[in-house]
């Protein structure tokens, strides 16, 4: 199989597998055309299912020839109400029912609510929704283990929809029993992140971070308003983060979720971790062959953001055109990066180096790159720190990961611009490895004979943490 070098764009793309992309000439379809990372979804299908993909995925990933990042998305606690009689019913604006802890079936005047904790947290007057909002509720009575509700939007309710209690913070851990086995069958497969969901407070992610134990990175998705509370408590214990548009669109007003995603965005780029923005980009493209305006606008809103990746959900999973909704992506993405526009917001969010010699030198290394327009910023990296430090600056060349560690390289594939390639590992004085660095680059397709690029590396090699070493250098 050819090997797609030099995406032209920075922004990575996250693509979600399901019944649409579910086999290997598909999988290295949708890479081919712009994939960076694949998302496997354990709220659907079976373990087995799952390691079929990822070994799918690394069955490309070794006739490319280039390292490919694998996302195991954890289901959390998912709070539903219970079952109607005849499946389902219809609810009129200004209609009364009640919601207890009879598991019998339901009908119009009342329905099971199988989750205890909801009953102690709820207030009087105060607002809840189902089924991703479409059902509007208000708490007119509250009572032991019931409360009694007034329909302000209804329609038609089916059995099991989902429950969402906006601006509350939920007594639920963000584990359940099934995140856990679910967990170490994710690991077992050999992810390389680990999505957590339904995390509310930093102890979420602390009890996530024991369990997986260092064997894959922990990507935090926010969308619970308790996560945007506790931001920066939650990112420092994380490794990465995705704000899942979604879900914290329904508990919160959506006239607050663009300032919520460019803060969030800036924020974790400014901690140097990387930051995916993701749900509802393409929507329309599950069953359309084109994005409506407004989609490709949100496409792009994220790249002005300076978002590390865009992730595709059901888009890729169950759409009729997942090829096209990639390349759409990815066509959206690089014209966004070629807008100086861009250029200069880049410019204008670029965070200060912080006290540290490490981050220091990648720091000049990047001033110095855009100063002599180098055609590549190459860094050597045992723990892909060094990587991360030259993505915050978000340079409009591309980062060459050079690393010895596969699991780092392919970590690196969520990271803005870096082009991660697994090599054996350097030895000797730092002289050594420009040649070698000449022959990646020009087996990569990403500087040509005469050019210059700016390399950085941590002497002794193979120690994390002591980038200390700066150079310009020539293509040979």
């Amino acid at each position: 199989m050819p090997t797609p070098f030099k995406r032209a764009r920075q922004t990575k793309i996250l693509a979600t597998l399901g019944p649409a992309s579910n086999t290997k000439d598909r999988i290295r379809e949708l890479f081919e055309i712009g994939a960076d990372l694949f998302r496997l979804n354990f709220s659907h299908g079976t373990h087995e299912d799952i390691a079929a993909l990822a070994s799918a995925i690394r069955e490309i990933e070794s006739e490319a020839d280039r390292p490919i990042g694998i996302v195991g998305d954890l289901q959390g606690p998912k709070l539903r109400i219970g079952t109607f009689k005849n499946g389902s019913i219809e609810l009129d604006r200004g209609a009364m029912i009640r919601f207890d802890s009879d598991p019998a079936p339901g009908d119009e005047t009342r329905v099971h609510m199988p989750h205890s904790e909801i009953f102690g947290v709820l207030e009087k007057n105060g607002l809840f929704f189902i089924d991703d909002g479409k059902t509007r509720c208000r708490i007119r009575e509250i009572g032991k283990n019931y409360f009694v509700a007034e329909i302000r939007a209804g329609g038609k309710l089916s059995d099991k929809k989902g429950f969402n209690v906006p601006e509350t913070f939920l007594p639920i851990p963000a584990l359940t029993e099934k995140d856990k086995n679910d967990l170490k069958a994710a690991l077992e497969i050999g992810v390389d992140w680990i999505a957590q969901s339904f995390v509310q407070i930093p102890d979420d992610v602390a009890e996530a971070k024991k369990l997986i134990g260092g064997r894959a990175a922990l990507m935090v998705k926010l969308e619970k308003p308790a996560a945007i509370q506790n931001l920066e408590a939650i990112v420092d214990l994380a490794d990465g983060v995705m704000l899942a548009r979604g879900d914290l669109g329904v508990e919160i007003p959506p006239e607050d979720v663009p300032s919520v995603q460019k803060r969030v965005v800036r924020y974790v780029r400014d901690q140097g971790k990387p930051v995916v923005v993701a749900t509802q980009m393409l929507e329309s493209m599950i069953t359309s062959s084109r994005p409506t305006r407004a989609e490709a606008s949100d496409v792009a809103t994220a790249v002005y953001d300076g978002a590390d990746a865009v992730m595709l959900s059901a888009e890729t999973a169950v759409g009729q055109h997942p090829l096209r909704s990639v390349e759409m992506m990815d066509r959206i993405c690089a014209r966004t990066e070629s807008d100086e526009i861009y250029k200069t917001m880049m410019e204008e969010a670029r965070p200060d180096a912080v006290d540290d010699p490490s981050d220091a030198i990648t720091t000049a290394a990047f001033y110095v790159a855009h100063d002599i327009d180098a055609a590549c910023i190459v860094t050597y990296t045992t723990s892909g720190s060094t990587a991360l430090r030259m993505a915050r600056q978000r340079p409009d060349m591309p980062i060459l990961c050079l690393s010895s560690q596969i699991n780092v390289a392919r970590k690196l594939a969520l990271s803005y611009g870096v082009h991660a390639v697994c090599t054996p590992e350097i030895q000797g004085e730092f002289s050594g490895p420009v040649p070698y660095a000449c022959k990646i680059l020009r087996e990569e397709g990403l500087a040509e004979k005469g050019q210059r690029f700016v390399m950085t590396a941590g002497v002794p090699f193979g120690v994390a943490g002591t980038t200390n070493i700066l150079r310009i250098a020539e293509m040979e």
